[in-house]
């Protein structure tokens, strides 16, 4: 792993100078204690909330989405990829609007970027955890940008910027980039690695020391994986919710809104476990919490 030294830093009102060229320079930042443990713990109580509505009523899609379905470590249902989470929870939804996550649309650069809660696939929940069954362990290498190719638009600025809900250290797995390739030419952001088939590690890459309550941020263009956990079972469970920071034209996404391509093609990996659960395609109900 990469020799470089991931510096963490602590988000006030605005964003420091200091930050601002960390950022631009090596494509990421890392801060801590973003929200505390109480919160951290709302967050995951409204998660379990929305899924077990999500279980109970057979819905596999929600505004053209597809979900991502595995294993607990207790061999119930769990959603491993749930989109759209704030649209079922009034405590997410409130998240979204905190006025440090607007202190980072200056990351977006010269361009008039906004929180997308209705766009794209909304406020993300990845669930990750290192079972038999589970279908959700790793992400290989990939960018974040090619999916505007896909949607028939031009490669636009854009950040993934994740809020952990679980302790997760470098050394036992989760989130690695590789510092400085946002800057990288068109091809060797579309060809560098082989998307998500690519897990190899790189001797270049960088992994973070995690805690529950941290924000993490990097641009859309910089190459990143999820490493599978070291450990097995409850210890190697990780959360994280992914804020959509986009820009380019408004596009809202509704309960008829056609589900992308590239989710087709990820479909066909969880089509058949989905069946075996009796989960089926329907309209998303609102669920008040």
């Amino acid at each position: 792993m990469s020799q470089f030294t991931n510096a963490t830093f602590q988000l006030q009102k605005h964003l420091s100078n200091q930050q601002l060229n960390f950022f631009h320079k090596h494509g990421f930042l890392h801060f801590k204690n973003f929200i505390d443990k109480e919160t951290v713990s709302l967050f995951i109580r409204e998660v379990e909330t929305i899924q077990a509505h999500l279980l109970h009523n057979n819905i596999s899609k929600i505004n053209g989405i597809p979900l991502k379905f595995g294993s607990d470590v207790n061999g119930t249902p769990l959603i491993q990829r749930l989109a759209f989470a704030s649209q079922h929870s009034e405590a997410l939804s409130r998240f979204l609007k905190d006025s440090r996550l607007q202190a980072l649309l200056p990351l977006l650069g010269p361009y008039e970027g906004r929180i997308g809660e209705n766009e794209k696939d909304g406020l993300v929940v990845n669930h990750y955890i290192n079972t038999e069954n589970s279908q959700f362990k790793q992400m290989g290498w990939h960018t974040d940008s090619p999916r505007d190719l896909f949607l028939g638009s031009r490669i636009l600025p854009m950040l993934n910027v994740g809020l952990h809900l679980d302790n997760c250290t470098a050394a036992s797995g989760g989130l690695r980039v590789l510092p400085g390739t946002h800057k990288q030419n068109l091809f060797q952001l579309l060809f560098r690695k082989k998307y998500f088939i690519d897990n190899t590690p790189d001797k270049k890459e960088l992994g973070f020391d995690i805690e529950a309550g941290d924000l993490t941020i990097h641009d859309g263009r910089l190459w990143h994986r999820v490493q599978q956990s070291t450990l097995t079972g409850e210890a190697s469970r990780r959360r994280v919710m992914y804020i959509p920071f986009i820009t380019g034209a408004l596009q809202v996404k509704h309960a008829d809104s056609p589900t992308p391509f590239y989710h087709k093609l990820a479909q066909f990996k969880v089509s058949n476990y989905t069946s075996r659960l009796g989960l089926s395609t329907l309209k998303p109900k609102k669920l008040s919490i």
